[in-house]
């Protein structure tokens, strides 16, 4: 399994990276989770964008979602002729949030996406065994645990501190984890981690290494985010960047 991180930035994209868009891959399947704004650039850049088998939408805020919209002209209009249908997994009314953002009319995207609608519980994606369930963030959103070859990857979403967010990471050998906000500030409650929070559930849930995204530059200082998160982790800490690929 190949984890390849396509965007990381937090909430906008940032000076040096699109927003969150990590491709998973194993057998030679191709798992797109999240798909934030200005990540099909960067697929351009370091992956093949007509390759995906299937999308993965953790919740429907424009840093995780926008680009699915510009991908519709992608697979719709190649010269040689509209791409298959891609499965798309997201919570409910990602149809009508994508083909909305698309055009005015809201002109359907069914022709380009095959729509399965998230809940908490345990399928299949080509390969891989995906669990997701709900964490703490304001919208609908699932964290995401994947598994395949004996191997785990976790991915926390947008959250605050949750217990679900501890199951899905459970063991993981590599937790991607989001560190939105600065520690020992007043951050708004229930929507993102503190540098020093994602270590503590890196270390409540025993993760092999922690690797931090969806940092704001404009808001937080990365220095202080990863000196707070190896404080209360142990661990291997990494801070993502566009074109990391990571094997497991």
């Amino acid at each position: 399994m190949r984890l390849t991180v396509l965007g990381c930035a937090g909430s906008f994209p940032g000076p040096e990276s699109a927003c969150s868009a990590y491709l998973v891959e194993a057998e030679g399947f191709r798992l797109l989770i999240d798909f934030g704004s200005g990540a099909l650039s960067a697929m351009q850049r370091y992956s093949d964008m007509r390759a995906v088998d299937a999308i993965l939408l953790t919740h429907l805020h424009c840093d995780h979602m926008l680009d699915a919209c510009t991908y519709v002209v992608v697979r719709r209009y190649d010269p040689a002729g509209p791409l298959p249908p891609l499965p798309m997994y997201a919570p409910m009314g990602a149809a009508e949030r994508i083909a909305a953002a698309y055009s005015a009319e809201g002109e359907p995207v069914d022709d380009v996406y095959t729509f399965y609608g998230l809940q908490p519980g345990t399928f299949p994606i080509g390969p891989f065994q995906v669990t997701v369930d709900r964490v703490n963030h304001p919208v609908e959103t699932y964290g995401v645990r994947i598994e395949h070859g004996g191997h785990v990857l976790a991915y926390s979403a947008d959250t605050a501190p949750c217990e679900a967010l501890l199951r899905l990471a459970a063991g993981a050998d590599l937790f991607l984890c989001e560190a939105s906000y600065m520690d020992g500030v007043v951050n708004p409650p229930d929507l993102h981690l503190t540098g020093g929070e994602a270590g503590e559930a890196a270390t409540k849930a025993d993760v092999a290494k922690l690797l931090l995204t969806h940092l704001v530059p404009a808001w937080a200082s990365e220095a202080s985010i990863v000196e707070a998160a190896g404080a209360a982790y142990a661990g291997p800490v990494e801070v993502v960047r566009p074109g990391a690929r990571y094997d497991l």
